[in-house]
């Protein structure tokens, strides 16, 4: 009977145990389905000077290389709440793609702070010509130059004409790309994968080629890299090829040109609201454009244009190469973070010996100190090689 009763005595326990599991259950229940209603109730992060555009956006598809001037949602890229200080003083950009998108809101960024611009651009003359009125508007000169990078010929043609207008080149920005999706790899033809690469990587290096030459100490090139090249893109195939391409050629050429006091860096976009994503993807992928991210809408260019200025700045010397990330999906592949927007600064030498394109593998090698961003729409990563 003593053991009957002592098994009761165990049963009833567990039942109480059960019942306070039950309890513990129904409580964090409870606080999820508040902050379930909540995060549908706050919508988008919204950190910015302004409130900016969040999905479903319009639904829209355009014929490529697609149009700022015909995007039904203009992307914002003129950053009224940005104010110059000279960072640039009469120095000279030549700006890939710079008609439109990042390219644009780079242009409208270098000429406050007091460059003169050369653009860079297929055949979207309507755009640029936007484009060079916004950086006339800020007091500087701006010149159009038509033609495809994939070229080198125009690529030298390009430079050229820059220098004979403004009498110097200090700064390149390789901007322009090419993108377009693919659902089967079998569609993925080699005409098409010809021009992807043609103009994201032959462009980029044709372009430095010709600028290098041309370049004092104290120039700079940066450079648009990707996500996509981080942490690849399963319809984004040589796309995303590209964009790791372009991250090996900005660490390679930066060690390569800082003998001669040339910098070398990226910055890896994530989803930006520029005429590249509606000329590719179908109106409704366009409409969900961003909000998958932990940030659930795209960034604006004028988010992503500041990283170049500070990184094309004459007082930014001792960063080179860096990569700059907007994507909360790269930070938390790299720190194992939600999202968080920090500053990590690599400063000792970086031997890679990792064939991973995150920054996990020089984590553990080598010292960071992390900086909040108080608006954490340009998320960033940095690494440094040894000066």
């Amino acid at each position: 009977m003593a053991v009957h009763a002592r098994m009761a005595a165990f049963a009833e326990a567990a039942e109480s145990t059960a019942k306070a599991e039950r309890e513990i259950q129904q409580a964090i229940d409870r606080k999820e389905k508040s902050r379930s209603t909540a995060a549908k109730e706050h919508g988008a992060m919204q950190a910015g000077a302004r409130r900016y555009p969040e999905p479903p956006l319009p639904r829209q598809h355009q014929k490529k290389p697609g149009s700022e001037s015909d995007l039904n949602l203009a992307p914002m890229y003129d950053a009224p709440h940005y104010l110059g200080s000279e960072k640039l003083k009469d120095r000279v950009a030549l700006i890939t793609g710079g008609d439109s998108g990042i390219g644009r809101s780079v242009a409208v960024l270098y000429a406050r702070e007091g460059a003169d611009i050369a653009v860079a651009y297929l055949n979207e003359h309507k755009d640029a010509e936007e484009t060079k009125r916004a950086v006339e508007k800020e007091g500087r000169r701006c010149i159009l130059l038509s033609g495809d990078v994939a070229d080198p010929q125009f690529c030298k043609a390009a430079v050229t004409a820059t220098i004979e207008e403004f009498g110097r080149l200090d700064m390149l920005v390789n901007n322009a790309a090419f993108q377009e999706h693919v659902l089967d790899f079998d569609d993925l033809t080699e005409t098409h994968f010809d021009r992807t690469l043609k103009t994201n990587l032959y462009g980029y290096f044709h372009m430095a080629k010709a600028a290098v030459p041309h370049m004092k100490p104290g120039s700079a090139i940066v450079m648009t890299g990707s996500v996509t090249g981080i942490m690849g893109n399963r319809n984004l195939l040589d796309y995303s090829m590209t964009k790791g391409g372009i991250h090996a050629f900005v660490r390679s050429l930066a060690s390569h040109l800082i003998g001669k006091g040339i910098r070398v860096n990226a910055v890896a976009p994530g989803p930006v609201w520029t005429p590249l994503n509606p000329a590719d993807r179908n109106a409704e992928g366009v409409s969900k454009f961003g909000s998958q991210t932990p940030m659930k809408r795209p960034a604006q260019p004028k988010e992503i244009a500041p990283a170049f200025v500070f990184l094309a700045a004459p007082v930014v010397q001792a960063i080179s190469p860096a990569k700059y990330c907007r994507s909360s999906e790269a930070i938390r592949a790299a720190d194992g973070q939600n999202g968080d927007a920090y500053l990590a600064l690599m400063t000792e030498s970086l031997p890679f010996r990792s064939n991973r394109a995150s920054a996990t593998s020089v984590r553990s090698a080598t010292p960071c100190w992390r900086k909040s961003l108080s608006k954490s729409s340009s998320d960033i990563c940095a690494s440094r090689s040894a000066l």
